[in-house]
């Protein structure tokens, strides 16, 4: 599998590594540039929840697409809570895959280097990190990608359609349910007990940045 990828995305123009096992992936993607990871769960020596926990604790905040045979949602949730940008399940269909490629690669950091900010909070553009108060926490890229948009129509509802799009691009196959599960994990970066609640839902249309008002 791991070949066949290689040889379907180098005909597609990129430059491709492979590591066959945990321990391998985890030294290329902490010494090399990279702009998207494909990272399969089932490795030996260090599986891939493991890589990418500990990529995440290295701060690192290359695009990583989880690829893996283990479709329960329990495996889907940690595996996005542990810091992947998307996650596809196996058999899956390459010009699936190559086009999560795409989005991931467009889910870079805004050329601007000013900071957006809304009722007390702060998207720092250029390190992928959201502070409220003293707390600053790390986000992945499509939460990054979806808290942006939320911030820049901060007060309005922006409808799924509108988020899927900008967080995976217009030509994915994201649902709302995948939507949904990376809203979960950025209310619970955005709000922690004692703090007001800024990420709102809209049921059926989408979801919206704003102050409640007593």
């Amino acid at each position: 599998m791991a070949d066949l990828l290689r040889r379907a995305l180098e005909a597609e123009g990129y430059a491709v590594s492979v590591a066959y096992d945990g321990d391998e992936a985890l030294s290329l993607a902490l010494s090399r540039s990279y702009n998207v990871i494909l990272l399969d769960l089932m490795l030996p020596r260090k599986d891939g929840f493991e890589v990418i926990r500990r990529l995440r604790e290295a701060r690192r905040t290359t695009a990583v697409i989880i690829l893996s045979a283990r479709d329960a949602m329990v495996d889907i949730v940690r595996g996005l809570d542990l810091g992947a940008d998307d996650y596809l399940t196996k058999p899956f269909v390459l010009d699936v895959l190559l086009a999560r490629v795409r989005a991931a690669k467009r889910r870079a950091p805004a050329a601007e280097t000013k900071d957006l900010h809304f009722g007390g909070l702060t998207l720092r553009q250029q390190t992928f990190e959201l502070q409220r108060g003293d707390r600053v926490v790390p986000l992945t890229r499509t939460e990054y990608a979806l808290l942006d948009t939320l911030m820049r129509r901060a007060g309005t509802v922006v409808p799924k359609s509108v988020l899927i799009e900008e967080g995976w691009g217009s030509d994915s196959d994201v649902s709302g349910a995948t939507l949904y599960v990376f809203i979960r994990s950025l209310r619970s970066k955005i709000t922690q007990p004692g703090e007001s609640d800024l990420l709102h839902t809209a049921r059926g249309i989408g979801y919206s940045l704003r102050e409640e008002t007593c």
